[in-house]
């Protein structure tokens, strides 16, 4: 293959920065306020806290469901705004009522959240993990069975991050309310790509970077009356909910990402999953891949721009190294470590065999990224393939 220029399709893991965001961000370092603690007495800090206060409001706007923006407390990105949801979450139930003291998480959570496990095992909770069916989804038939009096807290994703199979959050919410327990949402891949209705759940979680803001911010929306004890100290910041010094540049250009998208997320939703369908079609026509959920590119059921598959016989590692070499910047549903693959919990959740899911690879962009680029993939994808020994 002739050399080419470098082509990213990663996304998922984070999107590049927009140049609405880059505006916001220079507009506000340009204010004479723009180095000022919002938490400050003095004219500078007021002005930062108006500045911060705005991009609340905007920012609760961009997500609905009902929220205010006295719900939204800013984080310094999604693992931490998952971290202080789940463990404040499970123990402001507990605190409340004393015989909640089980957790329901899905298997197909980030590790931000599955990795909490043990943190809430050591503080007296039993962890209980919900499967999805074949298609990655965690359906109400399954989660019912689990809840009673005892659960603490339910939290399942709005979208997965590997195979962008969207979870029916409400049902879900309005299952675990009949039980009495609350339900936190991880929308940190779905925030920004696809219409949510958040109405029915308590709690949210937010990353900026995975729409095309900055890196290093993030949001725990917790809906009023929600229980919830503190797990961050020592300043008092956002009402207590999460401590240090907000980075305002950070929360200003999130919030006016958000609205852009807010405005313009049909037509954007609509372009980016015809080009995933045609991109998803094309590359299941070779005879050693499957596609790793039979889910439509709708609008509704998956994530607009993730394809995601299963090489037959291949390993992640090796056909996301040799993509590389192409030009071409992919990612894997598998995770790399000293040397060896192991299978991704999610689709070992799905029930897919492990040694087809050690060859998953996950192609992520947005309406950024052109037909011509991703046929140019698509070209690339079977040269690798049809290369002998370059896959196997």
């Amino acid at each position: 293959m002739t050399e080419r220029s470098r082509c990213y399709l990663d996304y998922a893991a984070s999107a590049p920065v927009r140049e609405v965001a880059l505006e916001a961000e220079a507009g506000y370092r340009a204010e004479p306020f723009a180095c000022a603690n919002p938490n400050s007495l003095h004219t500078d800090g007021r002005a930062a806290a108006r500045a911060l206060e705005q991009a609340r409001r905007v920012l609760v706007r961009a997500l609905g469901g009902g929220f205010r923006p006295g719900d939204l407390a800013f984080t310094g990105g999604g693992t931490e705004a998952n971290n202080l949801g789940v463990l404040g979450m499970a123990e402001g139930s507990r605190r409340a009522d004393g015989k909640r003291r089980r957790v329901i998480l899905s298997a197909i959570e980030h590790d931000s959240v599955l990795d909490l496990g043990p943190a809430l095992r050591a503080r007296g909770f039993e962890v209980v993990l919900v499967r999805p069916d074949r298609t990655g989804v965690v359906t109400p038939e399954a989660l019912e069975p689990l809840l009673g009096e005892d659960v603490a807290l339910v939290a399942v994703m709005a979208a997965n991050n590997e195979t962008g199979a969207v979870q029916p959050i409400g049902d879900l919410a309005r299952a675990s309310h009949e039980a009495g327990a609350p339900l936190l949402s991880d929308a940190i891949q779905a925030f920004g790509h696809l219409a949510l209705d958040l109405s029915s759940v308590d709690a949210v979680t937010l990353a900026a970077h995975k729409l095309g803001a900055l890196p290093g911010t993030g949001a725990l929306v917790l809906r009023h009356g929600t229980p919830y004890a503190p797990q961050s100290f020592g300043g008092g910041q956002e009402r207590g909910r999460r401590a240090g010094t907000q980075d305002v540049v950070g929360a200003v250009a999130f919030a006016e990402t958000a609205a852009w998208l807010a405005e313009r997320l049909p037509r954007l939703a609509s372009e980016t999953s015809a080009r995933a369908r045609a991109l998803a079609s094309r590359l299941a026509e070779h005879p050693r891949v499957r596609l790793t959920t039979e889910l439509p590119y709708d609008g509704a059921s998956r994530l607009p721009g993730i394809v995601n598959l299963l090489v037959e016989g291949a390993e992640s590692e090796t056909l996301i190294l040799a993509l590389d070499d192409a030009g071409y910047e992919v990612s894997a549903g598998s995770a790399c470590s000293s040397g060896s693959l192991d299978p991704s919990h999610v689709l070992t959740a799905m029930g897919i065999e492990r040694d087809l899911a050690l060859g998953s690879l996950r192609i992520s962009f947005d309406e950024r990224v052109g037909e011509a680029e991703l046929d140019g993939f698509a070209d690339a994808f079977a040269w690798v393939l049809g290369k002998r020994g370059s896959w196997a």
